[in-house]
């Protein structure tokens, strides 16, 4: 596999994660109007059917997206859809290849969408708790303007949409760390400030 292949794989499964429909459009619509020369295996996008659906979800997501805890819950609903999507992406995009390899890309694949889904369900759970909107309107559409844009660079430059996935994983990765040392850190105090409250006082 080259660095173009893997570039488009990765760009493709990580904005899959953020926004699926929307990946699956441009993908789709790339394809059908040659916004650049693609390998053949993606004209598995090319399909009516297929492009008008993900156009048609990316509209609802795009207003559900927007308001306060239907986001949350439209997220959870997609806990299991955004990563298997982002596992075909990740096959379609390979081409021809031994199952073995297959395997291993759909496990690359929905793996990376599902880091960025729950890095984007996780976000927005804390931004949920802001009593106003618009926090959540503009990380909204951030996320829209971030897959239009990573989905550009892994049709255009591939090799720089490698770039730029690997360092957003890795970054997943590290606070992902930091997370559950902090939680465990948490949790071992509570239970040692835990097991003095139930210690039994000492004599003189």
């Amino acid at each position: 596999m080259d660095l173009v292949t893997l570039g488009r794989t990765l760009g493709f499964s990580f904005a899959a994660g953020v926004n699926l429909y929307a990946t699956v459009a441009i993908l789709g619509l790339a394809a059908r109007y040659g916004w650049v020369e693609l390998p053949p295996q993606f004209r598995v996008f090319d399909n009516s059917v297929v492009i008008g659906v993900a156009l048609v979800m990316y509209v609802v997501e795009f207003f559900a997206d927007k308001i306060p805890y239907v986001d949350s819950l439209w997220d959870l609903v997609h806990t299991a859809i955004r990563p298997v999507g982002g596992a075909l992406i990740a096959v379609a995009t390979l081409g021809n290849a031994s199952p073995a390899v297959e395997g291993l890309m759909a496990l690359l694949g929905g793996t990376v969408a599902a880091g960025s889904h729950l890095t984007k369900t996780s976000t927005r759970a804390v931004v949920n708790t802001s009593p106003e909107p618009f926090s959540n309107w503009f990380l909204s559409l951030g996320e829209d303007l971030f897959v239009v844009g990573l989905a550009f660079l892994a049709l255009r430059h591939p090799v720089v949409a490698l770039v730029v996935a690997a360092t957003l994983i890795a970054l997943i990765v590290v606070f992902a760390a930091a997370i559950i040392r902090t939680v465990r850190r948490w949790f071992s105090r509570r239970t040692l400030e835990s097991g003095a409250r139930n210690l039994p006082p000492q004599g003189r």
